[in-house]
């Protein structure tokens, strides 16, 4: 059986009550990422996997 490759699909895209952006993706297999962007940052953190 072949190995697995995550394909992120996007969930939600929308503003925190924080005034972060939030990007939410998901894989079909279930694996779910959060990606916050502050704009005093100018970077994005790092995802988080679940």
């Amino acid at each position: 059986m072949g190995e697995h490759v995550h394909v992120r699909f996007s969930e939600f895209l929308g503003v925190s009550e924080n005034g972060e952006l939030v990007e939410r993706s998901r894989c079909r297999c279930g694996a779910t990422w959060t990606r916050t962007y502050r704009e005093e940052d100018g970077e994005p953190s790092p995802p988080s996997s679940s």
